[in-house]
């Protein structure tokens, strides 16, 4: 548990709340933050970050700096953190102080991807789920004793992999050998790859009192190891699966003591067996359609679980599916010279819902903004989206 207790804490508009990182989810979290009445300020070693951006103060240092770590303290009521690779440590240092949500060993267990496995497989017997079969790859000793059975699978990198990075698929022990020697020979986890249907992610939002909150599930379909589109509610999900998902995560973020938003990966099979992956101590990017399409979204959930406020109601009242908005935009073929996009266009489309995060240097697979469809009917906001993905020149 965080060491400076909650029930300190004052819903009282103008407060200041702290974030730690300056990306796009800390700038959603700011304004979140600042329609509730707080004030916010950013630690980030950027100067020109999108939190930055809106929020009222920003602390410009790294995220391990002493100094930076308690000139946040000393201004902030409570701090989260909008990326889950921020050190544990800095976490511990804040927590001497102010309110932390999530507090350190939450962030440490989601950091850690043998730590992460280990909490799964702990859960099992309450959250009925289980990770996929692995292997922890530290040595050449450990490929060589590789079980037939792991393979084919994919070897991630322990630390520090988000968005495809640090994964590498394997066929064979020669594959894992060459993989783990071209990662720098840094500790590793081999997973099997399993017969996969779909993958669904669980947005769950959990008080200091022990009250939590679940969203509908959102389903996913990722390109290039980054997010592409997330529909909800998801096309493919039965109400059993969805009712395992739910369970399951109300079962981890109460193992954990967790306060804060926790987004949990699971991946669904095709006998339709669910196996859980992955888990950020953070909002998600297949939770930005909330914003949108719910009471009460990630955002604001964030912002009232950290300060001591009721959750809100996660009722989603229009079905939405979300498309992400990459640097590739900007760009016609393999030309180098960039160009807006054609926004008016597609603000034209009913139910279009245009979120981009205040990055002026567009970069093939960047994350530049999202785009929400919603409708009346799920097929509606379907139908909107081809229409965006035509507009922008994205293959449906």
């Amino acid at each position: 548990m965080s060491k400076v207790d909650s029930s300190i804490l004052l819903p009282a508009p103008g407060h200041w709340l702290g974030v730690m990182g300056g990306g796009q989810l800390g700038r959603m979290f700011a304004q979140a933050a600042n329609s509730l009445g707080y004030q916010v300020a950013v630690l980030e070693p950027a100067a020109d970050c999108p939190a930055g951006q809106v929020a009222q103060h920003l602390v410009q240092a790294g995220y391990a700096d002493a100094a930076g770590l308690d000139a946040l303290a000393e201004r902030c009521l409570a701090v989260t953190t909008e990326f889950e690779n921020v050190p544990a440590d800095s976490l511990s240092r804040l927590a001497d102080k102010v309110f932390v949500a999530p507090n350190a060993h939450g962030v440490s267990v989601a950091q850690d991807r043998i730590a992460e496995k280990a909490f799964f497989v702990a859960c099992a017997p309450k959250s009925g789920v289980m990770p996929a079969p692995h292997k922890v790859i530290a040595s050449f000793d450990d490929v060589a004793a590789i079980e037939d059975a792991l393979l084919p699978g994919i070897l991630k990198t322990v630390r520090m992999g988000y968005d495809g990075k640090g994964q590498v698929r394997v066929k064979t022990r020669e594959d894992v050998r060459a993989a783990f020697e071209s990662m720098g020979q840094v500790t590793c986890l081999l997973e099997k790859m399993l017969p996969l249907a779909y993958e669904v992610s669980v947005l769950t939002a959990r008080g200091a009192d022990g009250a939590s909150v679940v969203y509908p599930i959102a389903e996913n379909v990722h390109r290039d190891g980054i997010l592409f589109t997330t529909t909800v509610p998801g096309p493919n999900v039965s109400a059993d699966c969805a009712r395992k998902a739910q369970d399951a995560a109300r079962a981890m973020v109460a193992e954990l003591g967790y306060v804060g938003v926790l987004c949990i990966e699971f991946f669904v099979l095709d006998d339709g067996t669910l196996v859980v992956n992955e888990m950020a101590p953070r909002p998600h990017n297949s939770g930005h359609y909330t914003i949108d399409a719910c009471v009460s979204s990630q955002f604001e959930q964030q912002v009232r679980a950290m300060a001591g406020l009721p959750l809100g109601e996660v009722r989603q009242h229009s079905p939405a599916v979300m498309l992400n908005i990459l640097g590739d935009l900007w760009f016609d073929g393999d030309s180098n010279e960039p160009r807006e996009p054609a926004w008016d266009r597609v603000l034209a489309l009913p139910g279009a819902c245009l979120h981009l995060y205040g990055k002026d240097d567009p970069r093939r697979g960047r994350k530049m903004g999202h785009l929400t469809l919603i409708a009346a009917t799920l097929e509606q906001a379907q139908q909107q989206l081809l229409a965006a993905c035509a507009i922008l020149g994205i293959a449906p």
